[in-house]
């Protein structure tokens, strides 16, 4: 039986951007970073000659801690069609907040294009003992889906 989620994986282009994307935007906290590399790893992954970087990042309430890692080598393919909502697959990440219209706009100041407003969600679609849920929609800096949702 599963007892948790360890952590979650975003494969990125760049680490320097992606961890700086995360922690000073939106507030991660970087716990640890790691070089990968060796025989052990390509019998992981499933690929030989793999190079790569990681940095963990968690949330100021805790984890699952998400897993930042940029290969060096063998560099893999960005796949437009993975930022659309509607793609087969791990889709997007949710992030809890306090002050969505404050998240939504500290985004927006920092360049970043949401993909709507925040929207609630009629209560009769989903009712929920945290309150009613506001969200919306955004890409980090390699197109990977994020949602920014508050509850009240």
């Amino acid at each position: 039986m599963i007892c948790a989620i360890d952590h979650i994986n975003i494969v990125v282009s760049d680490l320097d951007r992606s961890v700086k994307f995360y922690t000073e935007l939106l507030g991660f906290e970087k716990t640890n970073s790691v070089h990968l590399e060796g025989d052990w790893i390509d019998s992981i992954v499933g690929l030989k000659g793999v190079v790569a970087d990681v940095a963990f990042i968690v949330a100021p309430a805790g984890e699952p801690k998400i897993e930042l890692l940029c290969y060096k080598s063998p560099i893999g393919e960005s796949m437009p069609s993975n930022s659309l909502a509607n793609t087969i697959g791990l889709r997007h990440i949710a992030f809890r907040v306090d002050g969505i219209y404050e998240m939504a706009g500290r985004l927006r100041k920092a360049g970043v294009k949401l993909l709507s407003e925040p929207v609630s969600v009629p209560a009769t679609v989903l009712p929920h003992d945290a309150g009613r849920k506001t969200l919306f929609y955004f890409h980090d800096p390699d197109g990977v889906l994020l949602e920014i949702a508050e509850f009240k």
